[in-house]
């Protein structure tokens, strides 16, 4: 497929642009940029404790609907699921004779060793795998990896990680004990030092896997990066979790406050992939990857009313974006059952699964469909805005034009201007009533409704052909939308 020519977006049957709708032009370049998209770029990151809530108990008849949503995502791919989170360091496998410190609670058995392997089977998933380091016992870590490789097979396991979030071990409380005294992991004196000697030490008692790590959840011990490579060969993947903002932030003039606003803002998107960018040139200057495997809109599980609304699709499509941008090689969006930033919930009735699925879900199916397995960015020239453009060129040709209108209030017109190319293009949209909504999403006139029993979009497809007029394609892009047109 040739490139486009010239591309003025407006919305269908309202004509040209109006003096009180602001025109914005953006330029798309020819050469594609950066590396290919990876297959299983765009995975899941679910808890340990939560997987039956997910799947059901029942190993011969896993939650089809689940199985759907997943595959929605990465269709033709293995997609990558990360298990652990905060769970990681609850997690263990029963050992005789040993009783574990009181952070661990939660312990694994052969029903969720089976319904975890058939969820893998099912979907050809390739696993992240957390195992304990807060614990203080690397027997522990060793026995709960070895039961892991038995019960769910090295097949379905690419890698082990090494503990969640070791920087905040001597920050935040890992339990109380029953007198409710706070309980840290690790002291207050604990740094990337002691965290490398354990990583060692884990490592060396582990069965033999690939490792991911080290799994940061702020960028202060990243700038150690380089020395934890250089002591820890047996890492394949670098790993380290964002969170825009944070539950924790208190101050509303605080850029991390959990609001619309700040999550609609640049810091939220193309900030944090640019302080990351420098850590995946580091990986790949080594011949490792680089993945963020936990990440979503608000840490301490998410803000009612801010990670549960329709801005949250509008932020995922422009975040993942930008962390491919920057040579980002996978993303792990975490959701947990009653979050606030959950993608979805299910509820079983006999042998029948329905799901309620969430807005920011559907952010994530619109970028699944506008960046498939090999495709590649092209480069885009726009004045710095409300309006983020994106575009890519897939293997056959084929380019999608991405545009994200984060302003609340206000629409766009956008004129996108391409090389050569004429004839009609296709338009999809991603609406809701508003950025502030929680239901009523759809993409492409689409939707998963109240619920689900499938996990597919149902209704009839709604998407315009744009005749070009001089070159250009005319469409408003209303506020708090996104649209991909596809020549």
């Amino acid at each position: 497929m040739a490139a486009i020519g010239a591309l003025l977006i407006m919305a269908p049957g309202a004509g040209r642009a109006t003096a009180d709708v602001p025109a914005l032009s953006a330029t798309v370049g020819v050469s594609p940029t950066g590396q290919a998209m990876p297959t299983g770029f765009l995975g899941l990151s679910l808890e340990y404790k939560a997987i039956h809530q997910y799947t059901g108990r029942n190993p011969l008849a896993i939650n089809p609907v689940m199985v759907q949503l997943i595959r929605n995502l990465n269709p033709g791919q293995s997609p990558v699921l990360r298990i652990g989170g905060d769970s990681t360091d609850w997690t263990w496998w029963p050992m005789r004779g040993v009783i574990p410190r009181g952070g661990v609670s939660y312990s694994l058995t052969k029903g969720w060793m089976r319904t975890t392997q058939a969820l893998a089977a099912d979907l050809g998933a390739k696993l992240i795998l957390g195992v304990n380091l807060a614990s203080d016992r690397a027997a522990l870590a060793a026995t709960e990896a070895q039961a892991l490789i038995q019960g769910i097979g090295r097949r379905y396991i690419s890698a082990l990680e090494i503990g969640n979030e070791p920087d905040l071990y001597g920050v935040f409380a890992w339990y109380r004990d029953r007198l409710g005294h706070v309980v840290h992991a690790r002291g207050r004196r604990y740094n990337l030092n002691s965290f490398i000697s354990e990583y060692t030490k884990w490592r060396t008692a582990l069965p033999k896997l690939p490792l991911v790590g080290p799994s940061f959840s702020a960028l202060t011990w990243m700038s150690g990066l380089r020395r934890f490579l250089a002591a820890e060969k047996s890492v394949r993947t670098v790993t380290v979790h964002r969170y825009p903002l944070h539950n924790s932030t208190t101050d509303p003039t605080n850029p991390t406050y959990p609001s619309i606003a700040n999550l609609l803002a640049d810091t939220a998107s193309s900030g944090i992939a640019q302080e990351v960018a420098p850590y995946a040139a580091i990986a790949h200057s080594g011949g490792l990857t680089f993945r963020v495997d936990e990440m979503n809109s608000v840490s301490g599980g998410g803000k009612t009313g801010v990670s549960d609304t329709f801005a949250s699709a509008l932020w995922v499509l422009d975040t993942l974006f930008n962390m491919a941008s920057v040579g980002v090689d996978g993303v792990n969006i975490h959701t947990l059952p009653n979050a606030g930033y959950q993608l979805f919930n299910f509820s079983q009735t006999g042998n029948a699964w329905q799901a309620l699925v969430h807005p920011e879900y559907y952010g994530m199916l619109m970028f699944a469909q506008a960046f498939p397995p090999s495709a590649h960015l092209l480069p885009v020239s726009v004045a710095s805005g409300p309006v983020k453009v994106w575009a890519t060129i897939a293997p056959d040709g084929t380019t999608r034009v991405v545009l994200i209108n984060k302003d609340m209030t206000t629409p766009f017109t956008v004129q996108v201007d391409l090389t050569g190319g004429s004839g009609p293009a296709t338009l999809e949209r991603l609406t809701a009533p508003s950025v502030t909504a929680t239901s009523g999403v759809t993409l492409g006139g689409q939707g998963f409704g109240n619920s689900t029993q499938t996990g597919t979009l149902a209704g009839p497809q709604q998407t315009a052909t744009v005749e070009p007029l001089l070159g250009s394609y005319a469409v408003t892009l209303p506020a708090g939308s996104a649209a991909m047109l596809t020549h």
